[in-house]
């Protein structure tokens, strides 16, 4: 009896943890993140206005709460900055403060994501 508590609790245990599984990797991919972001990448291009961008913004800042979600939404972010032909690295940067939205890091090629908090 004691036994079968013990596996119990230990398979409660590891449900658990599954489920504290980061939003990187349960709820989002880099894929859909690069997704979201493409109205930005976009802007800083110079192809389309800022107002699409901005809604993304809100929406990746309104997903990512925690650390490691914002170092996941960077690290994305910044492999997609690089794929991107023609991305103006001026403009990228200025997007979080155009669009009056805080996040812990700028949309860059070059940012260490490992200092994300």
């Amino acid at each position: 009896m004691a036994r079968a508590r013990l596996v119990a609790m230990a398979l409660v245990a590891a449900a658990l943890l599954a489920a504290a599984a980061t939003w990187s990797e349960a709820a989002t991919t880099c894929a859909e993140v690069s997704s979201t972001m493409s109205p930005c990448f976009a802007y800083a291009r110079g192809a389309v206005t800022i107002g699409p961008c901005c809604a993304a913004v809100r929406d990746l800042a309104a997903a990512a709460t925690t650390t490691a979600e914002r170092r996941f939404a960077c690290s994305c972010l910044k492999a997609a900055a690089a794929r991107v032909s023609g991305l103006d690295a001026g403009t990228a940067a200025k997007i979080p403060a155009r669009c009056a939205v805080k996040i812990p890091y700028t949309i860059s090629a070059t940012i260490d994501c490992s200092r994300v908090s």
